[in-house]
């Protein structure tokens, strides 16, 4: 489908500006609202050249004279944070996660009835949980439903080996965050704010908790900060204090598995859904990030050898995977013995459909039936 997307002239000569002004980060901000654009009218394709085109680094132009607008560390010259792009990219998210983040986006949306009610909070939202599970690209979403700009806070520019240099970057990217009204994503953030209590640490990184509290205390009410960790037990207690809102992004549940593989293995096809259903039983050790690696793999592995979708493959390869440690599917055809191991542990789980089973792995639904776990009634 070709995009027919109009350009205004007051945004056409804003995005010519940017370019010439060498702004990459306004430049990202426009780029991201026309990948938006396209992906509303249908033309995902262009989307994702759009996509690829922001999301390059500039070509560095202090030696012009222009001088980067984003805070930089005092030493290496490199920004302290940088603006990213909404996601295209889209976001599957566990019931519990769902309402909290829907509250929090309708507080942030009303704050000012919040206000003059007297019930203003901090819009402090806190994403814990392990790798793989979509915390930064749910701080995205978030960042385009509110239509504000997403910075992310490079740790590997904040902290220095400087006495007193982490502390004042610090201090930087908080005087800096409410001047764009953007949303800031603290990622990593136990990297900064451990306890400090924590007799490994150095004494540094201790006085470095307390400038990352203060920091948080003097935003306005108007501020949106998104902190994200995979360690949330280190975070220092008076660090939580100040994120009223909370979501631990625990790995995906069965319906969030199965809407992961119909979105990534199927494109959404709503006919496949009993095979996705079959997966999302079968990857219970999966985290999102998981899910669409090993589809995308079956994918490439289809499409570059001229076969349909390996499904009996990809059911072998999800029961050999201990994630982190991936196994992706190969051609080969399953032996008796594989197919039913397959059947045995699979029909283990309540709900899942015999009938679609055979027909992933090829074999009769007598074959299923006579070597399924579930006990007849």
């Amino acid at each position: 489908m070709k995009s027919n997307i109009t350009l205004e002239t007051s945004r056409l000569i804003e995005l010519m500006d940017a370019a010439i002004s060498a702004d990459y980060a306004r430049i990202r901000r426009i780029g991201s609202e026309l990948v938006q654009a396209c992906l509303a009218n249908g033309d995902e394709k262009t989307a994702k050249q759009l996509q690829s085109f922001i999301r390059r680094r500039g070509v560095p132009l202090q030696t012009s004279g222009i001088q980067h607008s984003l805070p930089i560390d005092g030493a290496s010259r490199l920004p302290l944070l940088e603006e990213a792009p909404w996601p295209s990219t889209p976001v599957f998210l566990n019931g519990d996660t769902e309402l909290t983040v829907a509250r929090f986006l309708s507080d942030v949306r009303n704050a000012n009835v919040l206000r003059e009610g007297g019930l203003l909070t901090r819009f402090s939202l806190m994403l814990s949980g392990p790798p793989g599970t979509g915390k930064t690209l749910l701080a995205g979403h978030i960042a385009a439903q509110l239509e504000r700009p997403f910075f992310v806070a490079r740790l590997d520019s904040l902290i220095s080996s400087r006495l007193g240099e982490t502390a004042k970057n610090i201090r930087q990217l908080f005087d800096f965050a409410p001047t764009r009204g953007g949303v800031l994503l603290l990622d990593e953030l136990d990297a900064i704010a451990k306890m400090r209590d924590d007799r490994h640490e150095l004494g540094e990184l201790k006085r470095v908790v307390n400038t990352v509290i203060q920091g948080l205390d003097s935003l306005d009410d108007q501020a949106v900060v998104i902190a994200a960790t995979n360690h949330p037990q280190l975070l220092d207690a008076a660090i939580w204090r100040r994120f009223p809102y909370q979501c631990d992004m625990t790995r995906p549940e069965v319906e969030t598995r199965t809407a992961l593989w119909l979105h990534y293995l199927y494109g959404g096809d709503v006919a496949r859904r009993g095979r996705a259903e079959i997966l999302g039983h079968s990857s219970s050790h999966f985290t999102g990030a998981d899910i669409e690696n090993l589809a995308l793999a079956a994918r490439r592995l289809a499409l570059l050898n001229g076969v349909d979708l390996p499904d009996a493959q990809l059911l072998l390869a999800i029961s050999k995977s201990q994630p982190p440690n991936i196994q992706f599917p190969e051609l080969t055809p399953l032996k008796r013995d594989e197919r039913r191991e397959l059947v045995r542990t699979i029909t283990s789980a309540k709900g899942v459909s015999k009938t679609e089973l055979a027909k992933m792995l090829q074999v009769s639904r007598k074959m299923v039936s006579e070597n399924s776990q579930e006990k007849p009634l």
